[in-house]
């Protein structure tokens, strides 16, 4: 990017999935980027921060548009982003190819901060991630599951996605070595209405646990539907984080009732500022679960952007990209909402 004139903002941009089923990803994440600028007073550098939007969907072919139409925006000195994990892996090689920083509050597949990309992972420089890994969270659904609920047989249902393949193969890896059996594995399709043959399958397996890491709406239809399966009465039923919504109990009604749901947890004084400021400037309770990661994710950008601006004495502005990754790359100790963040060799 070319100097900033003494007139113009500080443009960062990001690309979240604002649209669909899953569009309240996004506004959740949109909120708490809004709120961490709101705070500085909507300046940087003495200047106006200009916020720009894509819509990366939930999609590979969403994340590459998007990120193609960012890095061809001249204004733009970083991106927040993406929601999902599967346009972050489309958008990481046009990003870093073009000298960009890139910082997601909320794709966690364990593949985007996997540099070894012959061996399916996705890194490159220039990519950075605020929230946790489905490594990390796969092995503690797993834990709980054997340690704290004493399942001994588990049957998973994915919906070809990457970020439920990567968070299915977290959790029964760390299952399977923890003595517990793995004893079908079924899919859906994202789209699909009727999840009856594929229940009643996995049910006459009479396994302890069903574990489905797929997104709204299939996942609300899925709960829905295997309250009506009698087989999996006695089944422990486990979702994950992209169910922690309003909207899930709102689609099932009585049949969340037993339902296992995991994600961050955050709290303190100052997550509870963060809610009042929320509730202030929305009039409602943040959709999802991603706001907090989105805030902090925003805070360490905007402190970056202003380590490493060269302001010129007639106040014209010049922010290296290979510095500003420098900076970021270099975060130690930032005191977030979220808890206290340091950044690994490849992102994390």
């Amino acid at each position: 990017m070319g100097p900033i004139g003494p007139d113009d903002p500080v443009t960062i941009a990001w690309m979240l999935v604002t649209s669909g089923a899953n569009s309240f990803f996004g506004e959740d994440s949109l909120g708490g980027i809004e709120i961490a600028i709101e705070q500085r007073d909507g300046k940087l550098l003495g200047r106006e921060v200009e916020v720009l939007g894509e819509d990366s969907q939930c999609t590979p072919e969403g994340g590459q548009q998007a990120a193609q139409r960012l890095v061809a925006n001249e204004r733009v000195v970083a991106i927040i982003g993406p929601s999902c994990s599967s346009p972050a892996e489309a958008a990481i090689p046009i990003i870093s190819r073009a000298g960009f920083a890139l910082v997601t509050p909320t794709a966690v597949s364990s593949t985007l901060t996997n540099p070894d990309r012959e061996g399916g992972g996705s890194w490159m420089p220039g990519i950075f991630r605020t929230i946790h890994t489905n490594a990390l969270q796969g092995e503690f659904a797993a834990r709980f599951a054997r340690e704290v609920l004493g399942a001994q047989t588990l049957a998973t249902i994915h919906d070809g996605n990457s970020f439920a393949h990567d968070l299915q193969g977290a959790k029964t890896g760390t299952f399977v070595g923890l003595g517990g059996e793995v004893v079908n594995q079924g899919a859906v399709n994202v789209g699909d209405t009727d999840m009856t043959a594929v229940l009643t399958e996995i049910a006459s397996l009479a396994l302890d646990m069903l574990f489905f890491p797929i997104f709204q709406p299939e996942g609300d239809i899925l709960v829905a539907q295997a309250q009506f399966v009698s087989e999996l009465e006695n089944t422990i039923l486990m979702g994950s984080d992209n169910l922690l919504t309003p909207g899930f109990v709102e689609a099932t009604n009585e049949a969340a009732l037993g339902v296992i749901l995991f994600g961050p947890n955050v709290e303190g004084a100052d997550y509870t500022e963060f809610l009042r400021l929320w509730h202030v400037r929305f009039g409602a309770e943040p959709p999802s679960e991603f706001h907090a990661h989105a805030y902090d994710t925003t805070n360490l950008l905007l402190d970056a952007i202003e380590a490493v601006a060269q302001v010129d004495d007639d106040n014209t502005v010049l922010i290296g990209r290979q510095a500003l990754r420098d900076a970021i790359a270099a975060t130690s100790d930032f005191t977030g909402i979220t808890g206290s963040l340091t950044c690994s060799p490849t992102g994390d």
